[in-house]
């Protein structure tokens, strides 16, 4: 009986102990998404002791809460992150790596796992994924001359035809995104993507000095007197803000500003983004933000079980598919097939993906980002011709690889 008691009484204090077992999950955003607090119940519900704490943080802090926790040794168990992070995460041995198996692999668009593959492993969950194309404006197309039906399909379609609405209009006729932001050297790499560039090569080396990203930059010059004045005063949202205004009358956007368009009563078009002279078909920049679990937590596998989960196919796409958030897909799908069929503005967000590629992985991917934006910005301010901003980028970013 003495025995029995004892085994009772261990029994209870192990089912206390793992009532106990929380998952710690730094949430960026407002608010936490219903699709998310719905699927948190429902894996609660199936593992019994466990318990989902998210806390939900600031877009503008929420990265830095997570790192610092982290470099303290008091680290959550998981949290929301760009992929770009990555690398420096797992090179300061901060996360555990997430390996995927391939039938894993295969359920992703193309490319959409090497934004989170570092030296042949996996460190996080893709969990949002973003890709651009092109809107325009009939309406402003029709008052310039242009057919309204026919988008630009090249670079130099796309600056004739802003030239065109620029000087026929006097409305702008491309939205330019150049302040010190960080979606800035987002939209520059968008033309670097339809022109077959890279930043950084699979083996390390620095590719960012090369003809097809120079071309890039030369065309971003020769579109700068048909953009909005003062590009360096806007990012991506305040130029699409302009173009909900009916003020300008083509952008690089995802998702969300069909969303949004579809309120307003502009007529407008949407399509793959134009292709410069080196393409190889039609480009974007693949954005991914992943849920990176954090090394010394105590339940790394439970956490990684439950990240997977959150993100599957079934999850993931009822999370996507909203519509306002801006995303796109990361998992072709019957659902997905069924959206494009009935919202047709989703098939140039997913048509770029064929040549697209990942936010380059840098160890100081701030630095990076920084010297790009500065690139970018010298050239559009008139401060620097394309060919030396792009040299002393690349010599700048060789040291945060």
């Amino acid at each position: 009986m003495a025995l029995a008691l004892l085994g009772s009484t261990a029994l209870t204090a192990v089912t206390a102990q793992a009532a106990d077992k929380e998952i710690s999950w730094i949430y960026c955003g407002d608010t936490i998404d219903p699709v998310h607090i719905k699927y948190i119940k429902q894996w609660e519900e199936k593992n019994a002791g466990w318990k989902v704490a998210p806390e939900v943080v600031g877009w503008a802090q929420c990265q830095d809460k997570a790192t610092t926790l982290a470099a303290a040794g008091t680290p959550v168990a998981m949290a929301y992150v760009g992929s770009r992070t990555l690398k420096e995460f797992a090179q300061n041995d901060l996360i555990v790596p997430v390996p995927m198996t391939d039938d894993e692999k295969k359920t992703y668009y193309p490319h959409i796992v090497d934004t989170v593959t570092f030296e042949g492993s996996q460190w996080g969950v893709p969990i949002a994924f973003s890709t651009k194309a092109l809107y325009w404006n009939k309406d402003l197309f029709k008052q310039a001359g242009l057919d309204p039906e026919t988008p630009p399909k090249t670079w130099a379609e796309e600056i004739e035809m802003a030239k065109t609405i620029k000087e026929k209009t006097g409305i702008p006729g491309f939205g330019l995104s150049a302040k010190t932001f960080d979606n800035t050297m987002h939209q520059f790499m968008h033309w670097v993507y339809t022109n077959n560039g890279a930043v950084i090569d699979a083996d390390g080396k620095v590719t960012l000095d090369s003809p097809e990203i120079l071309a890039a930059l030369k065309a971003y010059k020769d579109i700068v007197p048909y953009a909005e004045e003062g590009p360096t005063a806007y990012e991506q949202n305040e130029v699409r803000a302009i173009f909900l205004d009916g003020k300008v009358a083509m952008i690089q956007a995802g998702s969300g500003a069909a969303d949004r368009l579809k309120k307003t009563k502009i007529s407008w078009g949407i399509t793959t983004l134009p292709l410069g002279p080196d393409a190889k078909g039609p480009g974007t920049l693949l954005i991914t933000d992943s849920l990176a679990i954090f090394k010394g937590s105590g339940v790394e596998d439970k956490a990684t079980e439950f990240a997977k989960f959150i993100t599957s196919p079934d999850v993931q796409s009822e999370y996507e598919l909203q519509g306002g958030a801006g995303l796109t897909p990361l998992r072709p799908s019957a659902k997905v097939d069924e959206f494009v069929a009935k919202d047709p503005y989703w098939k140039p967000l997913i048509d770029g993906i064929s040549y697209g590629g990942p936010e380059p992985l840098f160890t100081d991917y701030k630095g990076f980002q920084n010297s790009m934006i500065e690139m970018i910005q010298s050239v559009v301010t008139g401060k620097a011709e394309p060919e030396a901003a792009l040299k002393k980028a690349a010599g700048e970013v060789e040291a945060f690889k």
